[in-house]
């Protein structure tokens, strides 16, 4: 690992190991942690296709590993300030944000005439809006009067923005309260061209990170069942040990590889390889879950706050995966390759 990527994840992991653990679990909570991290700087990840997207990917996978809620949020903040900065927007010193682009045809944010300095005015719902309750900030996606998709970003501690408590009634997540936000005539500011959130290379390469956060979860949920067989010659746990070693390292195989494709593709599409690995960093961590859960019993779900905590996040976590969907598309990319892309 180079230098300055290495350093960040190595405090990142000394400071998180200093918590509480599990971290206290409501949303108050989650924003006082997500600020400690970027009060020590730790938010400034490596850009991805720079030359360090594993260190970004191990820094995710790191916060994960910790907890899922604030690795939402983490990963959500990180992002749009990459975002941000690949299309040399201001960001506000101390803003925490969270970067909402679901579009479910249910809600939708539409955007008035643009005013002078891409200044703009928005109305209409989003959903899926993870810490809406406790964010200044907000990157998300709209639709101009060209029915054309635009980012804006948004202060959310305005007359124009009202956080409801619609749409979210998880056990799995719920500190995130990923609840729906109405706009009535709020403020806003254009970020990029039309266009822009979905064309730039980043996009696929951010979706990768969503799988390093997948990863860091089931990691942590393997490493308590190697812990156990470390104290206990069980044949049955060794066997599932060795299932859940198997995804693991071959989920952390891809992750290396295709942080690898990026950073020598920087402005490529990385959609086929990114398809790949989120698909197979999914089985993964369902692998983990299933094997972990049959070799520990009712112990972590019950006894182990951690855990038990962890293996309620990491199913509704995985759902930003569209299973068959992604499989599909996948398949689709996958068809006209050539033979030889399976070989070693």
């Amino acid at each position: 690992m180079t230098g300055s990527g290495t350093r960040l994840v190595e405090r990142l992991g000394a400071l998180l190991n200093e918590w509480p653990h599990p971290l206290p679990h409501h949303p108050e909570a989650l924003l006082r942690s997500l600020q400690r991290l970027c009060d020590a700087g730790l938010d400034q990840l490596p850009k991805p296709g720079g030359g360090q997207t594993l260190q970004r990917w191990q820094a995710l996978a790191t916060v994960a590993a910790q907890d899922l809620s604030l690795c939402k949020l983490y990963e959500g903040h990180t992002d749009a300030l990459a975002i941000l900065e690949h299309f040399g927007a201001d960001v506000p010193a101390h803003a925490t944000w969270g970067m909402w682009a679901a579009e479910p045809p249910q809600a939708r944010v539409t955007l008035g005439a643009e005013q002078h300095d891409g200044n703009v005015r928005l109305h209409g719902r989003k959903a899926w809006c993870s810490g809406a309750t406790v964010l200044s900030h907000a990157l998300l996606t709209a639709w101009n009067e060209r029915g054309e998709q635009q980012l804006v970003a948004v202060a959310l501690e305005q007359p124009g923005v009202r956080v409801t408590e619609d749409g979210w009634q998880a056990v799995g997540m719920a500190a995130t309260q990923s609840v729906e936000i109405l706009f009535d005539d709020a403020r806003g500011q254009l970020v990029g061209p039309p266009g822009g959130y979905l064309a730039r290379p980043g996009f696929w390469q951010g979706g990768a990170g969503i799988a390093a956060c997948w990863h860091g979860a089931a990691s942590r949920l393997g490493e308590a069942l190697r812990r156990h067989c470390a104290e206990r010659d069980e044949p049955h746990a060794l066997a599932h040990l060795g299932q859940v070693d198997c995804a693991l390292t071959a989920a952390a195989s891809a992750l290396r590889e295709c942080a690898a494709w990026i950073d020598a593709n920087p402005e490529a599409n990385a959609e086929l390889p990114v398809r790949r690995v989120r698909a197979l960093v999914e089985h993964s961590a369902s692998t983990a879950i299933e094997h972990v859960g049959r070799a520990l019993g009712a112990a972590p779900y019950c006894r182990d706050g951690a855990l038990a905590r962890l293996l309620a996040d990491l199913p509704v976590f995985l759902r930003q995966s569209h299973a068959e969907r992604d499989l599909a598309a996948l398949g689709k990319l996958a068809a006209p390759q050539p033979q030889e892309s399976w070989m070693p």
